[in-house]
């Protein structure tokens, strides 16, 4: 027995708990032995997502400074400039002196006459205030998230299955991100209304797409090519980036300050964690592309590092 007073006071009516003593049950055992395997299984687990990516970093509730981002990132990236077109002009392709020395996605060598009769027929250029989203991600049902209004979306002809009505304002800019010449020949197809092609593609994109002529772009490649060289550090530009990637190389070039939210990834080992907020795809699905996810990782980890971006969450 063992009695228990409180207060260092003279109990009259004592409390007796009864020690309990174990005498070799086999039960207790087994419980004891799980009880310490899984403490060890998830501290291995939680040391490796802390040198996976690095749990927190500075406050994001700093002031935004004009120029803030760009005085970082020209740090990182050579020959940085704002002064790089956002989208490719038809004005590019004529009497050109200085042409791409790389094919799609970095650059626009052996795709000029195609990208002429493209432009021919979107010849409009502006730069709105940026609220970019990307590839089939929603707004319907999403807004207390993700808001209600959409400036530029980026999208390529396989994440082209969004909904045009639902999830876009009616001026927002559709702009495609080219991955190949059979991406920019899609996109003209669909505005003439000629033959649909059905091959090339790993995911077939749709057959009827609503989109007004005025309101496409074509992004320039120059943003790939500094996302894959300089950002992922990949060599011979072996790995493509995500559009994720991309659109956040193309904010350091056009915003003062850069955030990020949700946006990063898990160990390799889980591959049942959904890659979008929308959708039930897992990461498993990531391995059969031509991305590599483990120099992403490592780039956002840099940039973070460094103070060129912040994380408004945790992944």
């Amino acid at each position: 027995m063992a009695a228990l007073c409180f207060n260092n006071e003279i109990c009259h009516r004592c409390c007796y708990l009864r020690t309990i003593k174990m005498k070799g049950n086999p039960g207790w055992k087994a419980i004891t032995f799980f009880l310490i395997v899984m403490f060890c299984f998830g501290m291995c687990w939680f040391l490796h997502m802390e040198l996976y990516m690095q749990r927190s970093y500075p406050s994001v509730h700093e002031m935004c400074i004009p120029g803030d981002a760009a005085s970082k990132a020209e740090i990182l990236i050579s020959n940085y400039s704002r002064d790089h077109p956002v989208f490719l002009q038809l004005s590019d392709y004529f009497w050109v002196k200085n042409k791409s020395i790389y094919p799609l996605p970095y650059g626009t060598n052996g795709s000029e006459e195609l990208l002429m009769k493209f432009l021919a027929l979107t010849n409009h250029y502006q730069v709105p205030e940026e609220i970019r989203r990307l590839n089939n991600a929603p707004v319907h049902k999403y807004e207390k998230d993700v808001g209600n209004k959409t400036t530029m979306r980026l999208f390529y002809p396989e994440s082209a299955d969004f909904d045009p009505e639902l999830d876009n304002n009616p001026d927002t800019l559709l702009v495609l991100v080219p991955f190949k010449p059979l991406d920019i020949q899609w996109m003209k197809i669909i505005l003439n209304n000629e033959k649909r092609v059905r091959k090339g593609f790993w995911k077939m994109p749709p057959i009827i797409w609503e989109g007004e002529a005025e309101n496409i772009r074509i992004l320039n490649p120059y943003y790939m090519a500094v996302t894959a060289i300089q950002i992922l550090e990949s060599e011979n530009m072996t790995a493509i980036p995500t559009t994720g990637m991309l659109a956040m190389t193309f904010a350091l070039h056009f915003c003062d300050m850069v955030h990020i939210a949700g946006f990063g990834y898990p160990a390799l080992t889980n591959k049942k964690q959904p890659i979008h907020y929308y959708e039930k795809v897992t990461m498993k699905s990531m391995a059969e592309t031509g991305h590599n996810i483990t120099l992403e990782a490592q780039a956002i980890k840099r940039l973070l590092q460094q103070g060129i971006i912040s994380n408004l969450t945790y992944f």
